[in-house]
Formats: structure tokens, sequence, C-alpha cells
């Protein structure tokens, strides 16, 4: 069976304030590319007023959606599946992430093994925190069984080329990526994930070299020119990857500061 999964960080839900032309772009967007699964992060506000805008994003997708609630930081994260896709179990984790992770079993036809897919949103604050939490990551490393793991791990791989702007960032928005010296870059994260492994798509499928921050029109804000959403896969699964794509365009130019993610399976 081919299986399309997005993955998007959306910015706040793609809203600012009572403005959401950019959750209207991004909906379109989605709607364009049809994927099978979308793992959103910044789900900001999906938990409020009955989850409404949680039900009003699956209505306009035709997608179901299992969100993981973040309780301190209200970027809720989201894995919206679609037909035929079938649930089989659903967990939410806020107590071990700043933010929340979404961990979702689902069945396919045709398929013998049930598919998990994870859903993260790291910490922004320093690899010390990222570490601790890629540390409940690295234990869902099964290589026998098919998982995916994606979202945004605000961290840097020690495969792609150094972040371009890191060392005119304003100290403080660049603390976020320092390693232990106070100076360089920090790997250890998305390292950490390999030695324990996780396969990384975008890495073995050549697209690495490919930023996912900042889009064009948020330029000059808290982050480097760099990869930092990522789509790692059980050794079982990675060799059903067929496509990975960072989506630049002039409409995800705009709907996001970050580029979302677009990833194919051949899945026996």
């Amino acid at each position: 069976m081919k299986l399309t999964v997005l993955t998007y960080n959306t910015l706040f839900g793609g809203r600012d304030g009572v403005d959401n032309r950019r959750a209207q772009a991004q909906t379109e967007l989605i709607n364009d590319l049809k994927p099978d699964v979308f793992l959103m992060q910044e789900a900001k506000g999906f938990d409020l007023n009955g989850s409404a805008l949680l039900y009003e994003l699956e209505q306009r997708l035709g997608m179901r959606g299992f969100m993981a609630a973040a309780p301190r930081t209200g970027q809720n994260v989201v894995i919206f599946i679609r037909s035929p896709l079938q649930p089989l179990s659903f967990e939410s984790d806020s107590a071990h992430f700043h933010h929340a992770l979404a961990t979702l079993k689902v069945s396919i036809p045709g398929v013998f093994r049930t598919l998990t897919f994870i859903c993260a949103h790291l910490c922004p604050n320093g690899p010390a925190v990222r570490r601790r939490e890629a540390a409940y990551l690295a234990v869902q490393a099964n290589p026998d069984v098919y998982t995916l793991l994606t979202g945004d791990f605000n961290s840097s791989s020690p495969r792609d080329p150094e972040p371009v702007g890191f060392h005119e960032l304003p100290p403080h928005h660049r603390f976020r990526y320092l390693s232990d010296d106070l100076r360089s870059v920090d790997h250890s994260v998305i390292a950490g994930l390999e030695a324990a492994g996780w396969i990384d798509i975008g890495y073995t499928l050549k697209q690495s070299q490919v930023p996912t921050v900042p889009a064009a029109q948020f330029i000059g804000t808290e982050f480097a020119h760099m990869r930092c959403d990522y789509m790692f896969a059980s050794h079982a699964l990675a060799g059903f990857a067929r496509t990975y794509e960072v989506i630049r365009s002039p409409v995800t130019d705009m709907a996001s500061d970050h580029y979302p993610v677009l990833a194919t399976f051949e899945i026996d």
C-alpha cells in the first residue's frame, strides 16, 4: 500500500489572534497534498470550546484527529488519519515532554503488521532538556516493528550543513542550539536518536540539506537556517520509504515559520 505522510509545525495552528488566513492557507495546502496521515505540531487552542477547532479541521480535511493536549504550553500535537487506516490505540504524554507526545497505532488494509505514528515537538529551551525528552523516544526504536517518528525536534543533525546564521542570532535565541561547550551547534539530540536505531528518512533519501526553518516570510526571527523537522523510521519501516520532500512554495513561505515535510512509503 502506498502511504503519504505529512508533518507540519503550523505556528499556533495558523492563527494570529482572530486572523485565520494562515490556517486557511494551510488547510488548502493539506487538501491539495491529500496525505493519508498528517502529524501536526502547535495545534494551539484545539483543546478549547469542546475541541471546536479540532472538529472543524477534521471536517475540512476529511480526516480523523487524535490530539495530545499540552497543558503547560497549549501547543498541542495532533495525528490525523484518513480512511482506510483504522485506529487501534492512542496514547498522550505531557508528563515527560515540554509540550506533548502523541502516539497512534493503526491497522492498514492488506498489511499484516500494525503501524505506529509518533508526533513529537521537543522543547525549545536548550539541548539538555531535549536530550531527556529524546531518551523517551529512543526506547521506542524497536527495529522489528513499523514505527514512524516525526515532528519538530528543535535540533540540528550532525549529517547536515552547519546552520546558516547561527552565530548572528541574538544570544537568547542562539542558546537554544548551543552544545555543552557554549560555542558550537549541538548535534547530540539527533545523534542520540540515530544511535538508538531511528533512521533519518531525509538523510537516507538524500534530501537532508534542505532547511525547514525559517520560512521565507519569517526570516529574522529565532531561527538559523537549518533542518529541525524530521521523519525517523524504525529499521523495519525505513526500507519502504520512497520519497521525501520539504514543501517550499509561495503558500508555505507565509503559512508558518516552518516548512512542511512530505514523505511516501510503499508498505508490504
